[in-house]
């Protein structure tokens, strides 16, 4: 039995190196295709006041109801009575601070990309976690089909770069417009009575407050109900069903493979219109990697003037899940190219010049300066996987040599001192060396 005093708290994890290699990629990937799409980086608050969850996700959602994080910061002295909730998603964060700094007076539509962590409180299960990290695409401005396609579009692209595009399916629906869905709803009402008993309690909870939820049952029995339920096209109004027919011949047109799905609904009171989700091909939707859709009533439910929208969440956890089961190797950028060993004082005060000089021309330096012996050094060298070792001694200190070992094919040649940083650049290739440049635009404009 361990001893271990603390752990993680239960549905949370470290983020380990080996998965930050795959995290970092997926990053990468994200703000480059963002980039290419004009989307600017937009960073809300961890915690909001939850009453932005509340009213945009909606009061009767899963979110809300079993998983909303709610926080306190108060003190018996503050008056303030504000309830904080950690932001379980980023789309009312963005809505806010769209309608809080007056992006409307911006070129529209502004689009606002985000990544980080979300939280969500509800038991954890298998692959889900209560902190857990999302990308997240925002078009807010504008409404036409082909702002929808080029968002799936842009998510398309991050899932091929990331090589699972070919473990994904994407399900896309339309589930028209507040009329339409007040409409369907009671059509829904009428189908089950008399059917509530073979409802589990959670889904005759939820016929009660938000019918539509429970086209999302999990339960078997319920999605055995549904199969002669009414579906939704059947209350859709023409200008909803022209909407998806055009934005269906856009997916078509840019070679996006999709599947209608008329019983794709999502969980957030704040979708109308394109919903669409990317399911696992062979799990179908408990290995899905995100969704969106359209959201064109929710900056006016939290204080702005009506403004459409649409966006896209996803899940990086899932998608680092993905990559790894279809044997997806990303590059390791923290190997040890140099390790850098020595013995005596003045080896020592040499050693720390070097190893700072080789770091600053990008080359991943590590440096024993401690007192352990050369045999003891070189295991460690060993241990870190380095391709090369420099090694210092008094002999070398007072030639001006040090020696230079290819720790690969375990051969060593002696060299002058000097010449140390200007081999090891040759030997790695001079591409391959980790440097960076901060560019600042508007120096560069002055110059």
């Amino acid at each position: 039995m361990s001893n271990l005093m603390f752990r993680t708290p239960k549905g949370t994890h470290d983020v380990l190196p080996d998965d930050q290699q795959y995290m970092t990629y997926i990053k990468k990937s994200v703000r480059h295709r963002a980039r290419q799409a004009g989307y600017r980086r937009i960073d809300p608050p961890i915690f909001e006041d939850r009453r932005i969850f509340e009213r945009g996700i909606g009061e009767h959602t899963d979110i809300v109801e079993k998983e909303l994080f709610r926080v306190s910061g108060k003190k018996e002295s503050d008056a303030n009575d504000t309830e904080f909730a950690l932001r379980p998603e980023f789309t009312a964060g963005i809505c806010r601070a769209y309608v809080e700094y007056g992006m409307q007076q911006l070129p529209q539509p502004v689009e606002l990309y985000a990544i980080g962590p979300c939280f969500r409180h509800d038991r954890p299960q298998k692959g889900r976690y209560r902190q857990f990290h999302q990308f997240d695409l925002e078009v807010i401005g504008l409404k036409d089909p082909s702002l929808d396609a080029q968002l799936i579009q842009v998510t398309w692209n991050i899932f091929k770069d990331l090589r699972i595009s070919d473990r994904l399916s994407l399900q896309i629906n339309n589930i028209g417009t507040s009329e339409n869905r007040k409409a369907y709803i009671e059509a829904l009402k009428d189908f089950f009575i008399g059917k509530e008993g073979r409802l589990p309690e959670e889904d005759r909870g939820r016929l009660l407050a938000n019918p539509l939820r429970l086209l999302d049952s999990k339960n078997e029995d319920t999605q055995i109900l549904l199969k002669t339920a009414p579906l939704f096209t059947q209350f859709l109004s023409e200008e909803s069903k022209q909407f998806h027919d055009t934005l269906l011949e856009y997916l078509t047109e840019l070679g996006i493979p999709f599947n209608e799905n008329p019983r794709l609904v999502r969980g957030l009171d704040y979708y109308g219109q394109t919903v669409f989700e990317f399911w696992d091909q062979s799990t179908g939707s408990q290995n899905a990697v995100g969704g969106g859709g359209r959201y064109d009533g929710l900056i006016e439910i939290l204080g702005g003037k009506p403004t459409p929208g649409v966006g896209f969440a996803g899940g990086i956890e899932r998608m680092i899940w993905h990559m790894k089961e279809a044997g997806v190797r990303v590059p390791n950028k923290d190997q040890v190219d140099v390790f850098v060993a020595q013995l005596g004082p003045e080896a020592k005060k040499k050693c720390l010049t070097l190893v700072s000089q080789l770091r600053e021309k990008g080359i991943h330096t590590v440096g024993a300066l401690g007192e352990a012996s050369l045999k003891s050094q070189m295991r460690l060298a060993d241990k870190f996987q380095s391709r090369y070792t420099l090694l210092l001694g008094k002999l070398e200190v007072k030639d001006g040599t040090i020696i230079l070992k290819d720790m690969q094919a375990g051969k060593q040649k002696q060299i002058p001192y000097e010449q140390a940083i200007p081999e090891v650049i040759r030997l790695l290739g001079e591409k391959n060396l980790d440097t960076y440049e901060i560019r600042d635009q508007m120096g560069q404009m002055e110059e």
